[in-house]
Formats: C-alpha cells, sequence, structure tokens
C-alpha cells in the first residue's frame, strides 16, 4: 500500500516546526527519523494531514553535559549515541542496550526522540529511560514543560505529550556509579523483544542500596517492577534467595498475551531476562 495524500513542511528552525504543528490543528505530525512513521502511513495506519520533517532543525542533535545529567536531543541517531564515549562512561545502561535495538541500518536514521513518541511497548529505549529515572522535556509555542518517564508513558502507543508538542531532549541522570545490566528476549536479534529487563543497582558495603527494574514487552507499555525492586533492595550482592524473591514478584504484573507469546509465557521470559540482566549487573 502506499501513504495518503498529505502535506510536507521542512522547518529549519525550532519555533517553525512548532508553529507547523500549531497550525496543523491536530492534523499534523512530526517526522523524527521515519523507520515506524514511515510504514504506519503506507499501511495507513497513520494518515497525518502535514507531515512536519524534524530533520533540518539542527539544534534538535547532539548530547550535551549539563553537570550531574546529560541532555540528549531528540533528534540524535542511534548510531551517533552508540559512538559517543560519554554516554559509554556516564550512561553504561542506555549503551549497553543501544546495540539490540533493531538492525544498523534502523540505528543509522532512527533516532532516541522518535522511538520515545511512539512509545512501542517492546521498544528499549522506554525501558532504560524509566531504570535511569530521565525526563522527556517537550516544548509547544506556550512553553517547555518536563514530564518524568515514569509519568510520559500511559499505554500502548499513548504518551502525556500533547498534539501541539515536541519532544525537545531527553535529560538523563548520570549513571556511571550504578551496576547496570540489560537482556532482551526476541525470535531473532533485531526483532522486538517478547520479553525484556533493564536493571540499574546501586550498591555499598556490599550490599543493594538501590535497585530499579524496567521491564519492555510484556505489557502495554515499558513499566517498573516495584515489588522486585523491594525484593532486592538492601540483600548482599550476588544473593541469589534475594532474585528469587524478585522474580516471583513480578506476578503482580499484568502480563500481555497475544499471537507472538501467552501471558503466562512472558511472565517467564521476563524473568529469565531479569535473572540474565541482574547476572549481568553484579558480576
Amino acid at each position: 500500500m502506499k501513504a495518503a495524500d498529505f502535506g510536507y513542511r521542512r522547518p529549519g528552525r525550532l519555533e517553525e516546526a512548532l508553529r507547523a504543528l500549531a497550525e496543523g490543528e491536530g492534523g499534523a505530525m512530526a517526522l523524527a527519523g521515519g523507520q515506524s512513521l514511515m510504514p504506519m502511513m503506507n499501511f495507513r495506519v497513520a494518515a497525518p494531514e502535514v507531515l512536519v520533517d524534524l530533520g533540518g532543525i539542527a539544534e534538535l542533535r547532539g548530547i550535551r553535559d549539563a553537570g550531574d545529567r546529560l541532555v540528549i536531543g531528540a533528534m540524535t541517531r542511534w548510531a551517533e549515541l552508540m559512538a559517543s564515549e560519554v554516554i559509554a562512561a556516564e550512561v553504561p545502561l542506555l549503551a549497553r542496550a543501544l546495540p539490540e535495538i533493531a538492525h544498523p541500518a534502523i540505528r543509522n536514521r532512527g533516532t532516541i526522540g522518535g522511538s520515545v513518541a511512539l512509545a512501542d511497548p517492546a521498544a528499549e529505549a522506554p525501558a532504560v529511560l524509566l531504570a535511569l529515572e530521565a525526563e522527556v522535556v517537550l516544548q509547544s509555542l506556550a512553553g517547555e514543560r518536563r514530564v518524568a518517564a515514569a509519568e510520559f508513558f500511559l499505554g500502548h502507543y499513548d504518551t502525556a505529550r500533547e498534539p501541539e508538542e515536541l519532544i525537545v531532549a531527553l535529560e538523563v541522570p548520570k549513571a556511571g556509579g550504578l551496576r547496570c545490566g540489560f537482556h532482551e528476549i526476541g525470535r531473532r536479534h533485531g526483532d522486538f523483544a517478547l520479553a525484556g529487563a533493564a536493571l540499574a543497582v546501586a550498591v555499598a558495603e556490599g550490599r543493594m542500596t538501590e535497585a530499579r527494574i524496567a521491564l519492555f514487552g510484556v505489557a502495554d507499555r515499558a513499566l517498573r517492577a516495584g515489588a522486585a525492586e523491594a525484593a532486592l533492595r538492601g540483600a548482599v550482592v550476588g544473593d541469589g534467595t534475594a532474585l528469587d524473591r524478585a522474580v516471583a514478584a513480578l506476578g503482580e504484573i499484568d502480563f500481555a498475551g497475544d499471537i507472538h507469546a501467552s501471558a503466562e509465557m512472558r511472565r517467564h521470559l521476563a524473568g529469565v531476562a531479569l535473572r540474565r540482566a541482574w547476572a549481568e549487573a553484579v558480576q
């Protein structure tokens, strides 16, 4: 199939893009990397009246050090993040997840802001942002606002972003001191995850003083596993019984079933992913 007819605008400045979205009155959509939106348009799952191409807005790209956090421009491509020494040093969980995202062709064009805006439940970026307690920076003609990742992802392809707003950046706390683990399970490398876990653990005097567990591919959105986190918090590093309790605590989650995997299978795979992410983090 081919996309329905649409108008096209390619602004050179952020203000122009925001004005185009506002003038579209809900019929305009932003184009970031296009790796998901263009296929959706061809299948007519999405049918914008106007497409606002963000590719010419330089101010939406790049990585900036802001003291205790990194500010990642929404139009920064996955390949740029993979090549960044700053990301590898300061946000190792994100660096660990990047090679698992799709395939090189997708990573060369896809952007972190586009993935966050789409909010696919099986995508890696939302889970990483949840585990790192990042913030999404939104902007419209009315001004700027920040939304915690925990409050941004509302459901299946649903976020707290308003139609006239753009994601302009992600503010990610530096996490070089955290022990991180990441694992996802799919039919093939590059496929959407059937289940995945992103884990960030703080350790002091041999104990896990903080544990953040974000799961993806298992429900209608990426989500934190609060009961599993509580099971790990305070435990001695390497305590297998604490990990067993954390895996058992995943039963609090309402796992989704579909043609690819039943809810029970996803629950099992989430436990496997958590165990492997944990092993990676504590070792």
